[in-house]
């Protein structure tokens, strides 16, 4: 499975303060009409990049939001890859587009490649962003999902921290989980342990059967500490609301949802990797084959992927950016941010999510259903 290094990953600069960028003016073409935008709910405050998008070019940006890659494809299936001209799924998701011939190939002399970071650009040829030769994703963020905790019930720090602490005996309904990824962290923590082998989760891919014997073999588990289960999220705000609202200390979170309640709630809230393996994504845009406004998509990512843009970005989500150069805003409270999050050797160890199997999806819908209902 294909590693970022923590050189390559620190180069794509996260966490800064920008000010908004002006298109160019061979990008002229794509300076009127409006482009639909479907992205995370997280992504886009209308106040900010948006605006600025609009305020540069004077494009309209319709802005619509979803809280799952689930709720993304579903979406853009339905309505035969119409209706919106920039979406954001997964790397890893990527076959479920290609099966459908839902979105169009990117065309590189309308895209700035040298605006990625290359070596993420490059290796994310292996984790989905193509098919059958030709490009179709390009990383646009990435981040991690490990563990938010109360540090003053929890003394660790980043790396110290374990999978195993999401199921202390003394923790009743403390921690929060998300079922789709919950069995990954688990199976992390049973390889890890020797209690089920699993090539660190990456048997959940290999096979049905293999699948099939470690979903069943973390269902177990899980099941067995179900009484620590405080609160069950499936997207950003159902996360943060599981601290702040269900009484949750402790639970397995997106990056964004920890350091975003120790900036804008209380200092005791940390984010860091457990001791066996953070579970990393990489976030993409795709223009869909039934886009209306390609011209003003182009311009739209482009427009993104400015290194000041792109930190602007990373310091408002908490997300990490893939803009090349953008490392050179980071702020004091950004950067202290991404090193108590990724102490040394924790990069290295990440588990990053591998592309979807028919079967991988057809399993993990299943077992979800039986954690949701045990």
């Amino acid at each position: 499975m294909t590693r970022f290094t923590r050189r390559d990953l620190m180069k794509a600069g996260a966490f800064a303060l920008a000010a908004p960028a002006v298109l160019r003016a061979h990008d002229a073409l794509a300076s009127s009409g409006s482009i639909n935008v479907y992205a995370w709910g997280d992504y886009f405050d209308k106040n900010t990049l948006v605006a600025d998008f609009t305020n540069a070019t004077g494009v309209k940006v319709n802005l619509s939001t979803y809280g799952s890659n689930e709720e993304c494809e579903n979406k853009l299936r339905a309505a035969g890859g119409k209706g919106f001209d920039v979406i954001f799924p997964s790397v890893d998701t990527g076959p479920n587009y290609y099966k459908d011939s839902l979105l169009q190939p990117i065309d590189e002399a309308r895209f700035k490649v040298a605006q990625v970071v290359p070596s993420i650009y490059r290796n994310s040829i292996s984790l989905g962003a193509s098919y059958r030769g030709k490009r179709y994703l390009v990383p646009f963020d990435w981040g991690t999902e490990g563990i938010t905790w109360d540090s003053s019930k929890f003394n660790k720090k980043s790396g110290e921290i374990s999978y195993a602490d999401l199921w202390l005996a003394g923790n009743p309904k403390q921690t929060a989980i998300r079922q789709k990824s919950v069995f990954n962290g688990v199976a992390l923590y049973l390889d890890a342990t020797g209690e089920l082998k699993s090539d660190r989760g990456l048997d959940l891919y290999k096979s049905e059967a293999e699948s099939r014997r470690v979903f069943e073999g973390c269902l177990k588990f899980i099941v067995a500490h179900k009484g620590n289960i405080g609160a069950y999220w499936n997207n950003a705000t159902e996360a943060t609301a599981a601290f702040t609202d269900a009484g949750c200390t402790i639970g397995q979170t997106w990056d964004t949802t920890g350091i975003l309640l120790h900036r804008k709630t209380d200092k005791k809230w940390a984010y860091g990797m457990p001791k066996e393996g953070g579970l990393a994504w990489t976030d993409t845009f795709g223009i869909p084959a039934g886009a209306a406004s390609v011209e003003q998509a182009y311009a739209f990512v482009n427009f993104l992927y400015d290194p000041v843009n792109g930190a602007k970005f990373a310091n408002t989500t908490g997300y990490n950016t893939c803009a090349a150069g953008a490392d050179q805003y980071l702020s004091d409270e950004a950067a202290d941010a991404f090193k108590a999050a990724y102490p040394a050797g924790t990069i290295d160890n990440l588990f990053w999510w591998p592309m979807q199997t028919d079967f991988y999806a057809k399993l993990r819908a299943e077992y979800v259903e039986k954690l949701t209902n045990a």
